[in-house]
Formats: structure tokens, C-alpha cells, sequence
């Protein structure tokens, strides 16, 4: 097994520049204050979520947003990843216990939670309450809907992880759009809007979305793959399945992610120059937001992963630059965002 790999420079060509929103700092510290209120994680796990940034994430991702919508932008990117660092600790039955607690909280977000649920749900129900407070009514809708869709995908995520099952690359992609969580993030670039369901539902809408879905997920599993791996949890992931099912080592793994995710570009910016519908004027220019918005979550993914410490540590903009990754050793995460809960807390 290699000790060094090179990560390639999927977004090298990639249309949509870097762009932060300038209530980034103002916005964080409110948010990262609430999520820390509700002492979900010990202190050393604590200041390891905090390097991961999650704030970083959404104000690159909604960069236009006011203040109150990248308030729901950054808390968002809370509630995901209390969900996903609990529930990768976590069975299926476990898990399926906090899908139910996390989509009865977002159905009912005036009712307070019960004081001896898991602290997830009660993180839920007031992000969505204040959320819905400036989030038009069909934005809130698709953001239900795909939500519902995501927390039952990490339920499979957890189900195959402890049979230890390694998908096929199609079979993974099919599963990993709903569980990487990105179309509930796509609900939120609309909160403003008011696209109708025929609108966002358009076969080519459709197609954008899948499309920058799966270029999330090529990119979002190339940075987190050392990380991943050192855990003993890197079976999950992109580059692990083409490995086995391609039978070639890491090198060969990265070169063909990066001929896909290749592929996957030309057919998004094929839809984005050539064959998005025209409907009104007021819905055309919404639904153009949208589709930028669509391709700026790529780069903001991308960005936000050398950006924070998430899965590099404080080496990120290095490797940004030079690409080349030293294979960490099994359970070795010194100075990298380590997973953040055990088993005692759930």
C-alpha cells in the first residue's frame, strides 16, 4: 500500500469561484454559542467540532444569504453533523431511533422535546422553529421532504457499516445522495424563494441537482478518505469501492475518480449552459439563483475542506496546494478532526 498519494484538482476548471458571506463571523459566533449551549459533546470533543467550522461551511455555501437565512444556513450545518457524529457511533436500531426523534422535532417545532430524549431532538426543534420564520412556505417543504429522505439513508449507512457490507459504486452513489445530506442544503439556497414544485422538479432541475450531488460526494470522499481510513471506518467510501471493485491501489482510485468526476462536469455544465427550462420572469431569474447556487455548493464543499480542520488538521491550505496526502497510520488522528462522540453518550 502506498504511504503518500496525490489528490487531483477535480474543480481546477470549475465555473463557480470561491465566495464567503460577510456575515460569516458575526453569524458563527451566534450559532456555534447555541449549539455549545446544549453541551451535546465533552470539552475535548467540543473543541474538535469547533476547528471542523461547520459555520465556514455554509457561509461559503450561501453567500448571498441575510443575516436570519445564514443563521438557518449555519445552524443547519450543526443539526447535520450532531446527527452524523452520533449516529456513526451508533447501530441501525439506534439509529432509526434518531431519525424518528429528529423528523418529530421538524413536524412539530413549537412542542419542546422531552427532557430525557436524546439531545438531538430538542437541537432539531429550534433550529427549525426559528428557521421557519424566514424560510418561504416551499422551501420548507422540500426541506422536510429530503430531510426525511437523508436521516433514512444514514439509517442504511449504519445498517451496512456494521455487516460490513462494501457496495458497488453504483449501489453506494445510489444510497450516498441521500445520506451526504446535500438536498436538504439545496433546499436552503430557495429560502427566500418561491420556486413551484414543477419548477425545482423539472427533469433537468432534477438532473443539476443528482449531478452536483455526486460531484459533492467524489470530492467529499477524496479529502475524507485518510481520516476515514485511520478510523477504521474508510469501507464507506468512494475511494475504498473503487479500489476493490476496479482492483487497483489508491493511485489508480484517485485517477479514475477524477475521469468521473470529469465526466459528471461536462454533463452539469452541458444542463446548465444548454437545457434549463424558461418559465416566467420572476421564476427564471429565481430558478438562475438556484442553479448557481447548485454550483457553488460544489465549491464551498471543496473550499470549506481545506479551509477548516475537518479532515486535514491546520495543514489543509498545504495540501490544497501541493495535493499530496501521507497515508495516516490505523487510528492514528493526531491534530485532525476526530470523531466526537463514544458510545457513552448516546
Amino acid at each position: 500500500m502506498p504511504t503518500r498519494y496525490h489528490i487531483p484538482n477535480t474543480l481546477e476548471t470549475w465555473k463557480w469561484p470561491r465566495q464567503l458571506n460577510p456575515h460569516y463571523i458575526d453569524v458563527k459566533e451566534v450559532s456555534s454559542a447555541w449549539l455549545r449551549s446544549f453541551q451535546a459533546f465533552s470539552p475535548k470533543a467540543q473543541d474538535a467540532y469547533d476547528r471542523c467550522d461547520f459555520s465556514l461551511l455554509a457561509s461559503l455555501a450561501y453567500p448571498y444569504h441575510n443575516k436570519e437565512r445564514l443563521r438557518t444556513g449555519c445552524d443547519l450545518m450543526n443539526v447535520f453533523f450532531v446527527f452524523d457524529e452520533y449516529s456513526d457511533v451508533a447501530n441501525g436500531d439506534q439509529v432509526q431511533e434518531m431519525a424518528n426523534i429528529v423528523m418529530d422535532a421538524l413536524r412539530n417545532p413549537h412542542t419542546p422535546r422531552p427532557k430525557d430524549e436524546w439531545i438531538g431532538g430538542e437541537v432539531t426543534r429550534q433550529f427549525w422553529e426559528l428557521a421557519i420564520k424566514t424560510a418561504s412556505p416551499p422551501s420548507q417543504k422540500r426541506f422536510i421532504e429530503t430531510y426525511g429522505a437523508y436521516t433514512q439513508s444514514v439509517v442504511q449507512q449504519a445498517v451496512d457499516r456494521i455487516n460490513k457490507h462494501i457496495p458497488t459504486i453504483q449501489e453506494y452513489l445510489q444510497v450516498r445522495r441521500n445520506n451526504i445530506g446535500a438536498t436538504p442544503a439545496f433546499a436552503m439556497i430557495e429560502l427566500e424563494m418561491n420556486l413551484p414544485d414543477d419548477v425545482v422538479h423539472h427533469p433537468a432541475v432534477e438532473e443539476l441537482s443528482v449531478l452536483a450531488t455526486d460531484i459533492i460526494i467524489l470530492g467529499n470522499d477524496i479529502v475524507s478518505y485518510n481520516v476515514e481510513q485511520a478510523r477504521g471506518d474508510g469501507d464507506y467510501n468512494i475511494v475504498t469501492i473503487v479500489m476493490h471493485e476496479n482492483k487497483v491501489d489508491i493511485h489508480g482510485a484517485m485517477d479514475w475518480l477524477y475521469e468521473h468526476h470529469k465526466v459528471l462536469e461536462g454533463k452539469f455544465m452541458d444542463i446548465y449552459e444548454n437545457k434549463i427550462p424558461r418559465f416566467s420572469e420572476l421564476v427564471d431569474e429565481q430558478l438562475g439563483q438556484y442553479v448557481d447556487g447548485l454550483g457553488n455548493w460544489v465549491r464551498a464543499n471543496d473550499q470549506w475542506a481545506f479551509e477548516s480542520e475537518r479532515y486535514f488538521g491546520k495543514r489543509g491550505r498545504e495540501i490544497q496546494r501541493t495535493r499530496w496526502v501521507t497515508l495516516l497510520p490505523k487510528q492514528v488522528l493526531e491534530e485532525i478532526g476526530p470523531q466526537v462522540v463514544d458510545d457513552s453518550k448516546l
